[in-house]
């Protein structure tokens, strides 16, 4: 299929490995030109040469900077006046018990996965409907649908992801411009790959067994029951982000293999 993304700017914050890489390296296969981002320039040269290792003729630049941080977004801003595809990616997690969360915890995680966003839309969006075309993507998460009594200060910030997507969506209507938000369930990005080999080699245990151990008992409700892949997730990204994707704005749309129990 042909997304015809072709000569298309796309920034995708937070890309130099997970999902953010893989959705950078699918929007560069079809034809976009990619912004990389990432907080070094060591991690963003790496995720360049990867990208290239498999699509040679890929059209990439790079940003390094962390884009939790609001000079940094104005920076990105000044350099590229114009962003037809915004992939909001950037976040962190990290499992912490609710009483155990101090403020500046709470400030620090808004900052990264609420506050990058939002930022990022507020410099972009108003050229995208300027030029009465463009995309932005939330990737939020199954957790902003069922917070997780592990993590539930990240839950809260992909909730506000949804509700800030949404809002935004409402702003376009009766444009080219789209906003959406995608929901990965359990994904096998860098930081849960590190989890489960650090699990297997605590428990004596196989990655493999600590895989179906997790989802019998942290995520029964996954019709997949294993981890998606990076891939997995890019793809549906991929499409929103392409002009395929016009009739498909304000939506929620899911990719957390059957985790959420719910038809809407």
């Amino acid at each position: 299929m042909n997304y015809q993304l072709e000569n298309k700017l796309a920034l995708v914050s937070g890309s130099t490995a997970g999902i953010g890489l893989a959705i950078a390296t699918s929007l560069a296969a079809e034809g976009a030109e990619v912004i990389v981002n990432g907080r070094t320039d060591d991690r963003v040269a790496e995720a360049i040469e990867r990208i290239h290792q498999q699509h040679p003729h890929a059209k990439l630049q790079a940003f390094a900077g962390d884009l939790s941080k609001a000079e940094q977004v104005r920076e990105i801003d000044e350099r590229f006046q114009r962003i037809d595809i915004l992939v909001n990616n950037l976040g962190v997690y990290q499992p912490k018990t609710f009483e155990k969360l101090a403020d500046q915890e709470w400030y620090d995680i808004i900052e990264t996965n609420f506050f990058s966003g939002l930022r990022l839309s507020r410099a972009f969006l108003p050229g995208m409907l300027g030029r009465n075309w463009g995309r932005i993507i939330f990737i939020s998460s199954e957790s902003g649908v069922q917070i997780p009594v592990e993590m539930i200060h990240y839950g809260v910030t992909k909730t506000m992801q949804l509700a800030l997507a949404r809002g935004l969506a409402e702003t376009t209507i009766g444009t080219g411009v789209t906003v959406n938000s995608v929901l990965p369930g359990p994904t096998r990005s860098e930081g849960v790959e590190g989890f489960v080999k650090n699990m297997a080699k605590q428990q004596g245990k196989s990655t493999a067994e600590v895989e179906k151990e997790f989802f019998r008992t942290v995520r029964p409700s996954s019709l997949l029951q294993r981890f998606a892949t990076n891939e997995e997730v890019a793809n549906l990204v991929t499409y929103v982000a392409s002009p395929l994707s016009s009739a498909t704005n304000g939506a929620a749309l899911r990719v957390d293999g059957g985790v959420v129990r719910s038809i809407l």
